[in-house]
């Protein structure tokens, strides 16, 4: 297959997924686990949206995967396509809104460095990011020298997998993920391992029980649990193939957590998130008690499932439809995500898809209410998870909408945004877990002239690397708890528990 038949299924297999395109929809996005219940939202605070950058097609366009946040405080994310060769781009963006180009891909012969990134980055303690763009695993510096690692198969017979979606950066320090298609038999996707190095080991194949009952197509990438399994969906298989919720361990036992049955759910499109509860909670794009407008679950790591709220629940689905993307939990409790179509604003004129998509909050107990409703001028359908920077301010992106470029993204180019909603700084943890005597990164905001480190009240040694990166050493004594950073201006508290591992 040559660089324009593979970019060409490629971007086929992103319409039929609906990542890109509210034409296929018609025709039918650091998330936070863990949170610590230490800092509230004030009431008091309203929430205010802000547009940040307009994608214009130069810069890229259609951005679809969640951002991340770097060492330096910036912010770093992927579009899926435009940009100076028309496959995407790897961006970092101030929470000022200034955006700067690192990577364009297919800049390489054959597009060996990938094409059509459509899931975010990952960042690994040594501040570089990890991702997949196309049948590439890469990595990329800050300042955007990109190393290929791995390239999956792109064609037929892929028993290795074939469309990765994303990886995680697991406590061993390896990667794992899922593909798509491809894998042993059944063309169901799989899930893989990846070392640093680009080494990779399949783990699973998906439909590997009869009727697929195990699950197919998983769209997502995986998470990792503090009991140290993975976690996931599939969009198809299942015992009525509307999806399933999995877990699997490292080894590759895979263990079907729940089977969607169209009511509760179906065709979930998003990564999970493990809530300071320590159950995990999700989103289906389909399915549901309203017009299959798509659901809000929650489910244990044994199995418990609990329907919380099905979208379209209000008249011309004015409280969203079609959630594409992800939870996340921020500092409060609180959830916060979105959805590819629906709210009070209809900007498309479309009765089969309504609205431009909204964002929007569930308090723990599963009551939905919106905090915005897009407008096509500021984007419109939002497919990534929301993320919270440690200035406690919520980040996203629009897939489309804003600044129209006919030839490079019909649809209009997407946008990014933020929305205060009242949250406090807070430290964040790289990574989340450790032995004694381990290094860990601490991100947060105006850390200069720091103090004093403590991992739950024990005193750690630290040095101040920046006013956005703190390097300490996991002290003799410490246990599971949060961490604490005390600055000039206040003391931070870490956004999850830090677990001392034995």
């Amino acid at each position: 297959m040559n660089s324009q038949e593979y970019q060409f299924g490629y971007q086929d297999r992103s319409v039929a997924r609906r990542r890109w395109s509210r034409v296929g929809l018609a025709a039918l996005i650091l998330a936070a686990a863990n949170v610590s219940l230490a800092q509230d939202e004030s009431p008091a605070n309203k929430t205010t949206f802000k547009t940040l950058l307009e994608f214009d097609a130069i810069n890229g366009g259609n951005p679809s995967g969640p951002l991340v946040q770097g060492l330096d405080g910036n912010l770093y994310g992927t579009t899926a396509f435009a940009g100076a060769n028309g496959a995407g781009t790897v961006y970092k963006i101030t929470t000022s809104g200034t955006l700067t180009v690192l990577h364009n891909f297919c800049s390489q012969s054959n597009c060996a460095d990938g094409l059509d990134p459509l899931y975010g980055l990952v960042l690994s303690p040594d501040g570089d990011f990890y991702g997949t763009a196309g049948a590439v695993f890469f990595k990329i510096t800050p300042a955007g020298a990109l190393t290929t690692l791995y390239t999956f198969c792109s064609g037929e017979n892929c028993t290795g997998g074939l469309y990765p979606n994303g990886v995680v950066l697991a406590a061993d320090g390896n990667f794992y993920g899922t593909t798509l298609a491809g894998g042993a038999g059944n063309d169901a996707g799989v899930v893989f391992k990846l070392t640093p190095a680009g080494v990779f080991t399949k783990l699973y194949n998906f439909c590997s029980q009869p009727n697929c009952t195990d699950g197919s197509s998983p769209a997502v990438p995986l998470i990792q649990g503090t009991d140290g399994d993975f976690y996931g969906t599939t969009q198809a298989g299942g015992t009525k193939n509307d999806g399933t919720v999995f877990k699997i361990t490292s080894e590759g036992v895979l263990t079907v957590l729940h089977s969607f049955d169209s009511s509760d759910g179906a065709s979930p499109e998003a990564a999970l998130v493990e809530a300071a509860n320590g159950n995990f909670y999700g989103t289906t794009s389909k399915g549901g008690a309203n017009a299959d407008g798509g659901t809000i679950f929650e489910v244990t790591a044994s199995g418990t499932f609990t329907l919380l709220y099905s979208f379209c629940s209000q008249t011309n689905c004015t409280d969203g439809n079609s959630p594409y993307a992800g939870l996340m939990q921020a500092v409060g409790e609180n959830f916060y995500g979105d959805t590819l179509a629906g709210g009070s604003v209809d900007c498309t004129g479309n009765a089969a898809v309504p609205g431009c998509g909204t964002v929007f909050k569930m308090t723990p107990d599963g009551a939905v209410s919106t905090i915005y409703d897009l407008d096509k001028t500021d984007g419109l359908d939002p497919q990534a998870a929301l993320v919270q920077h440690t200035n406690g301010i919520l980040y996203g992106s629009a897939n489309g909408g804003a600044i129209n470029d006919p030839s490079e993204c019909p649809g209009g180019c997407g946008a990014l945004f933020s929305a205060t909603v009242g949250a406090k700084p807070f430290v964040a943890m790289l990574p989340a877990s450790g032995l004694v005597g381990a290094a860990v990164i601490i991100l947060g905001t105006d850390l200069t002239g720091a103090t004093s480190v403590t991992f739950n009240g024990v005193a750690a040694n630290f040095t101040v690397a920046s006013a956005t990166e703190i390097k300490a050493t996991v002290p003799a004594g410490a246990t599971t708890g949060t961490v604490e950073v005390v600055t000039p201006k206040r003391t931070l508290k870490s956004n999850v528990q830090f677990r001392v591992t034995s």
